[in-house]
């Protein structure tokens, strides 16, 4: 197994922010949040297995690569952070690490944060073939393709560069393990609680495609805390935001 790198900035800070980019992109998707939060806060940036541009690793599941995380940031000396945020594929790594509970945080944050869905087995098999099907047309070369998956927000030939390249380096087995395991990793089957405040972020774009994840987690997590956000689309806030996301984790 290739270790994790964990980027940090704010060492010299005593309270720990935990931050986890969603699939396609890697760990500088938050280079817009950092100047504003390493003042304040020791920042913790994984770069998720299979989206690391510095090695060749590949993505297992989330089930793992939550697991992994918390191991190395136990291994760091760091067993309490004030929270967890993630953003799509790192939402659902999130609640997976909430449900481990390895490593105590006070707030878990999913933006946007996909959920398992409670379908029949076969079913969830044709998704994720159509999923895979998607990103491998951008593996291909279809960018215009993948910017769907992200927002309906217009990218620049510098943010299309950037994610042609992730595509040229994430392997078939990676994009194949991301939406499978996403769509499909391993939760409790039974209504959920837990000491710290679980949130649930959702841009107002997004609202339709998070149905099925806001009912998900109306169900298991009740006492979550739901809220959205004006104007933005699906993993837009650290990118377009950078102001509005510090002031909303300042605030936790």
């Amino acid at each position: 197994m290739i270790c994790m790198r964990i980027y940090e900035y704010g060492k010299e800070n005593p309270e720990c922010i935990l931050l986890i980019h969603p699939s396609l992109v890697t760990w500088d998707y938050f280079e817009n949040v950092i100047p504003l939060l390493e003042k304040d806060y020791h920042l913790l940036i994984p770069a998720i297995p299979g989206y690391d541009l510095e090695n060749g690793s590949e993505f297992s599941s989330v089930e793992r690569i939550a697991s992994q995380l918390a191991d190395d940031l136990l291994e760091k000396g760091i067993r309490e952070v004030k929270a967890i945020y993630g953003c799509s594929m790192g939402g659902s790594i999130v609640l997976r690490m909430a449900v481990d509970g390895k490593l105590k945080a006070r707030h878990y944050v999913m933006d946007g944060g996909i959920t398992p869905y409670q379908l029949p087995w076969l079913l969830t098999r044709l998704i994720a073939l159509r999923d895979f099907g998607m990103m491998a047309l951008g593996k291909l070369g279809g960018e215009n393709v993948i910017v769907k998956a992200f927002s309906s927000t217009q990218y620049s030939e510098e943010d299309l560069k950037y994610l042609a390249n992730m595509f040229r380096h994430c392997t078939y087995k990676t994009l194949w393990n991301t939406f499978d395991s996403c769509n499909n990793y391993q939760m409790p089957k039974k209504t959920m609680r837990f000491c710290s405040e679980i949130h649930y972020w959702y841009a107002e774009k997004e609202r339709k495609a998070r149905d099925w994840d806001l009912k998900y987690m109306k169900k298991f997590v009740p006492d979550t805390v739901f809220k959205s956000f004006a104007g933005m689309d699906h993993g837009d806030m650290a990118l377009f935001y950078p102001e509005r996301m510090a002031q909303e984790l300042n605030s936790l």
